[in-house]
């Protein structure tokens, strides 16, 4: 149940907030060889996972690879124009949606658990997934904002065999790839130019 004394005030982003998160960010290619720590990515997952989702169902799982024996493995399942920038960033998060994630809702949600547990789990399967994949997309964009909060780059690719990456790395488990971002501090012209944006006229509708 949620209960407040009284309207709740918010802060803001100060400017050098917004231009590292937002308008200053992009979209990395290439990376140093700098390592990544594990307590950086740790601590974004610290951040990410109080993203939102449908009932707090949490799907998004994240498996981080570091080790050049793991980023091997995964870069023969990458697509060949992003298996370079792969094999060469410091640490690679492959995120994945959790099919069976309704069976944690006893944990994230104590006071509707079992009930949503049991009420999910006679949904079908593609229902289920359709549900996964949309939180998970969710929790997948804020996920990047902490990457970015941590003064690392991001580079997220499409470019993957799913079903080959779900069965190295997650065979006996209800995990399955939803994106693959390379994560380290920015390489030599890392950046290409800069793409427009749309306007507030072609994007905004008011009500």
């Amino acid at each position: 149940m949620t209960t407040t004394a009284g309207p709740a005030t918010l802060g803001t982003l100060d400017d050098t907030g917004r231009t590292l998160l937002f308008t200053e960010a992009r979209t990395a290619n290439a990376f140093a060889d700098v390592p990544v720590t594990d307590r950086e990515l740790a601590g974004i997952w610290d951040l990410a996972r109080w993203s939102p989702s449908m009932a707090n169902s949490q799907p998004l799982r994240v498996l981080f690879v570091r080790t050049a024996e793991g980023r091997e493995r995964l870069g023969a399942h990458m697509a060949e124009g992003n298996r370079d920038k792969t094999l060469t960033a410091p640490a690679v998060a492959v995120l994945a949606y959790d099919a069976e994630f309704h069976q944690h809702f006893p944990t994230v949600f104590p006071e509707r658990g079992e009930m949503y547990r049991d009420r999910f789990s006679g949904m079908p399967g593609e229902a289920l997934e359709g549900i996964a994949k949309y939180s998970a997309a969710i929790q997948t964009g804020v996920f990047l904002l902490a990457v970015r909060a941590h003064g690392l780059a991001a580079g997220p690719m499409a470019g993957f065999d799913g079903p080959g990456i779900d069965a190295e790395f997650f065979a006996g488990t209800s995990w399955k790839t939803h994106l693959v971002v390379n994560i380290g501090h920015p390489g030599a012209a890392p950046w290409f130019d800069r793409l427009p944006r749309l306007d507030r006229n072609t994007a905004l509708a008011w009500a």
